[in-house]
């Protein structure tokens, strides 16, 4: 069109050395990389205000949702129906897709004309006659008693709400039918197959033919992410991040967008490219003002022929004859010239917008380089000669950090439409089954009611003399009788013992109106020679590091009460004495096991004698986190750690712990409730990834709670589903790495960075790739967070369950109607995880209703809190000795 109207002007209007004056109108047309990379800077912009929603009403570029949130995966199968509806003759096609082992479609289709008085008439006969020659393929097929999924190729400007749904705007090419604009296509084509009843099929998507394209290089190139049309007109659509459209709800994931880029240019962005040229085209055209990009950007076959270089000229001489011209031979170099600057400004600045999205892709990829395959259909870019090259020449030169494929489509409109049906199928029925897997790992509130009863049984039973020793969960005493009043001070020390890394603390607690609590520490490294030698060599060392402490705080030869946070299997007969059951965490002093771990630190101070200490209290983390809590809260009488494993104590009512004489007062419980389920409690609630956990732990068959719910365990649990779902082939398209088959690979701290909400879906997939999944996809990284979401759940609904149990039973023990209580926690998953704390809340809070609870969060329960009962301890004797 621009061409012609060129050439007009050059035989009427120019005499004199014309092919001189024909490059100087032509310069006009030429555009320099800078004004192209300004036109992909200015399309970027004007991709954003399609996207945003209080900008999307005055965008130009419109970014249309489609509602296609997948390409093609390779694994797609099945018989699928295509109806491509785009003009006065529409196709009928039957796809078979098949996937036994090599991707394979074929492809079978009919064309139907539409009549005159049909493209005019009233719209339900339009659909009717539709109907009619569908049935009449379903019959030619032999496949009419099939209900098939249907894909509709409707290449008419719609409004989406939902993949099957597609709402006509206006009626083009010639199409007039009344009753159309303003309804929904599928629902129309729908009552028209119903009217009938002699056959049925389930209309699954509504798409147009750049979409089309994009899916039917996307099942052979599973890199394809962008579909491009240049033919009579020009579009755009690609893979856009769900978080960026936001026109449609949810940010998870991705939906292909169509661009609809052959408007750019319609609020005036591009006047100052425009030429008068272009202005006479647009002023003459149907739509003046409209579509300004592809009136810019058009190339019309008659430009095709003369821009090739012999035969070219040929061809230049044979359109200027059939124009009724008798052309000279610089006519028909002038003539070679005009097609060639008006076909390469088209090819340049459709390298500019694809630029525009290939930058987009990689800034939402975050990459540093992109990959990616654009599937291109259209006449222009198929026939003609030099079309295709400029374009790719131009965009590897305005994104060179861009490797950028072109795959031809072969029908897009008709196979395409099969294709997103296709995988529209395929997701559904992945879905279902996944969602099957998963429903095995969701709780519903009866049997996290039912959790807690047991629960609360299991509690009775561990306190009772008579059922104790055959208890899953021990109920052990601590000989702690009393949380902080506030009236505790003085100078404590702490020894904490839970690893290789032991601390050493000096608490210094001040009571009155400026009461507080100072400490300071100091980390000692015990050597390997003292955790695997003898018990008198590991305690004289600990010793050591007490004594170069006392003197590294100015104190050397001080007597402290010390309290002693001893992190192993004890039992206990009073506050200051700890029987070692056995060591654990890889220590193997000998002499230990069977002994009074006091005893041993004494003697081995005794040995030493340059200092003496008090020793008052034995305790564990958990104990310690509650005291640490009650410090700051007096209504703080449950302590809970959840993290690498999981443990709660209470304040229970003497008169309950059997074990221990006397029925004054309350005594701490150290539930030790990782083992409930030891003895069959969880076994209906356990799933078969729960079992193979258990299998190939350290200890089978115990700690089964704990095995549900704590850091140590989470992330193998997870390992496990994402096992079973890439041998179904339901994620990372059926293929393991062999990474992911390592037990312990998948570490908890991944749940909690993968659940964050701060966290984009690249950086999960930076997580898979770690994993050695370096092909994940984008839907491959939102189905693992589904489960780490899901498993993280059930773990913090679990432990909501069984802290409710202990609340209601303080509660019950008081005969109130309503407690007011608070519980100290403490523990990497609780403090690190972005959802356990509030999911464990709200189960709290609906399964004892008559409680409320508020939680405080342990800022070194194992420290201060050591001191804590130290003070606690040395407070009450006090006072019994006045």
């Amino acid at each position: 069109m621009i061409a012609s109207h060129l050439l007009a002007y050059y035989f009427t209007e120019l005499h004199h050395d014309k092919v001189q004056q024909v490059d100087k109108y032509l310069y006009h047309l030429r555009l320099s990389d800078e004004n192209l990379m300004d036109v992909s800077v200015r399309f970027r912009r004007e991709m954003d205000k399609g996207l945003g929603r209080d900008s999307s009403p005055t965008a130009s570029v419109k970014m249309l949702p489609t509602f296609v949130r997948s390409t093609p995966d390779g694994t797609e199968k099945g018989d699928f129906l295509a109806l491509d509806l785009g003009g006065s003759n529409f196709r009928v096609l039957l796809v078979k897709v098949s996937d036994n082992g090599k991707q394979k479609v074929e492809m079978e289709n009919q064309i139907y004309a539409i009549p005159e008085e049909l493209m005019r008439g009233c719209g339900s006969e339009l659909f009717d006659h539709i109907a009619e020659c569908l049935a009449n393929f379903l019959e030619k097929m032999g496949i009419k008693n099939q209900k098939l999924p249907l894909g509709f190729t409707f290449s008419f400007p719609c409004q989406q709400n939902k993949l099957d749904e597609s709402i006509l705007v206006s009626w083009t090419k010639g199409f007039k039918s009344h009753g159309v604009e303003g309804k929904d296509v599928v629902s129309l084509l729908r009552k028209a197959i119903k009217k009938r009843g002699d056959f049925d099929i389930d209309i699954v998507a509504v798409i147009n033919d750049t979409v089309g394209t994009m899916m039917t290089c996307g099942y052979d190139d599973h890199h394809c992410e962008i579909g491009l049309i240049v033919g009579t007109g020009t579009n755009a659509c690609y893979m856009e991040e769900m978080r960026h459209l936001e026109l449609v709800d949810g940010d998870e994931g991705r939906m292909c967008v169509n661009t609809e880029w052959g408007a750019f240019g319609d609020d005036g962005a591009l006047e100052d490219l425009r030429t008068d040229f272009d202005r006479e085209i647009d002023a003459g055209s149907l739509n003046p003002g409209k579509q300004l990009c592809v009136s810019i950007g058009a190339v019309s076959e008659d430009v095709s022929r003369p821009d090739r270089d012999k035969e070219g000229l040929v061809s230049a001489e044979k359109v200027l004859r059939g124009l009724g011209l008798d052309p000279s031979g610089e006519d028909c170099v002038a003539t070679q010239r005009v097609c060639q600057v008006v076909s390469t400004r088209a090819a340049h600045l459709c390298a500019a917008t694809l630029a525009a999205v290939l930058r987009q892709i990689r800034d939402n990829k975050a990459a540093e380089r992109l990959r990616t395959t654009v599937g291109v259909d259209g006449s222009v870019y198929k026939n003609h000669p030099q079309f295709a090259r400029r374009l790719h020449k131009m965009v590897r030169r305005l994104v060179p950090d861009c490797d950028v494929r072109f795959l031809r489509s072969e029908d897009g409109s008709g196979k395409g439409a099969a294709m997103v049906t296709a995988v529209a199928y395929r997701l559904a029925t992945q879905h279902a089954e996944r969602q099957r897997i998963l429903d095995a790992l969701r709780l519903s509130r009866e049997q996290l009611m039912e959790v807690k009863i047991r629960m609360g049984n299991e509690m009775n039973r561990g306190l009772a003399k008579e059922s104790h020793d055959q208890a899953a969960v021990k109920m052990l005493p601590t000989y702690v009788r009393s949380t902080p009043d506030g009236t505790e001070r003085g100078d404590f020390l702490a020894l904490d013992l839970g690893g290789t890394n032991f601390r050493v603390l000096l608490v210094r607690v001040r009571s009155g109106k400026k009461r507080s609590v100072e400490m300071h520490n100091k980390i000692y490294t015990i050597p390997q020679e003292a955790i695997q030698g003898t018990g008198e060599e590991l305690f004289d060392h600990i010793v050591h590091c007490i004594a170069d402490f006392l003197e590294y705080m100015g104190m050397k030869g001080a007597s402290l009460p010390l309290g002693f946070t001893f992190s192993f299997p004890c039992h206990q007969n009073r506050l200051d004495q700890g029987i070692l059951l056995k060591w654990t965490k890889g220590f193997k002093a000998t002499g230990c096991e069977g002994e009074d771990v006091v005893t041993l630190l004494k003697d081995a101070i005794h040995r030493r004698e340059e200092f003496d200490l008090d020793v008052v209290a034995v305790v564990n983390d958990t104990v310690g986190t509650m005291m640490t809590c009650g410090y700051e809260d007096p209504l703080c009488e449950v302590g809970l750690i959840v993290g690498t494993g999981t443990n709660a104590c209470y304040m229970e009512e003497m008169q309950n712990v059997e074990l221990v004489d006397g029925d004054e007062g309350r005594m701490c419980v150290n539930m030790e409730w990782g083992a409930f389920g030891d003895h069959g409690e969880l076994d209906d609630f356990c799933t078969d990834f729960d079992r193979a956990v258990d299998d190939r732990s350290t200890n089978p068959g115990k700690q089964r709670y704990e095995k549900m719910i704590s850091g140590m365990y989470l992330g193998e649990i997870v390992r496990n589903v994402l096992l079973e779902f890439t041998a179904k082939g339901l994620l990372f398209r059926g293929k393991l790495s062999e990474r992911l088959k390592t037990r312990g690979i998948f570490e908890t701290k991944f749940l909690s960075q993968i659940e964050s909400d701060r966290l984009a879906l690249r950086q999960v997939r930076s997580i898979l790739q770690h994993l050695g999944l370096t092909s994940s996809t984008c839907d491959d990284s939102i189905l693992v967070k589904e489960v780490c979401s899901v498993v993280a759940r059930r773990a913090a609904q679990l432990c909501g369950a069984g802290l409710a149990a202990v609340v209601d039973k303080i509660r019950q023990n008081r005969n109130l109607d309503k407690l007011k209580i608070t519980v100290g926690v403490d523990g990497t998953l609780y403090k690190l995880h972005p959802h356990f704390s509030s999911i464990m809340h709200e189960t709290v809070r609906d399964l004892s209703p008559l409680c409320e609870v508020t939680f405080l969060q342990s800022e070194d329960g194992s420290g201060k809190g050591a001191a804590l009962i130290t003070a606690v301890a040395c407070r009450i004797r006090d006072a019994g000795q006045h």
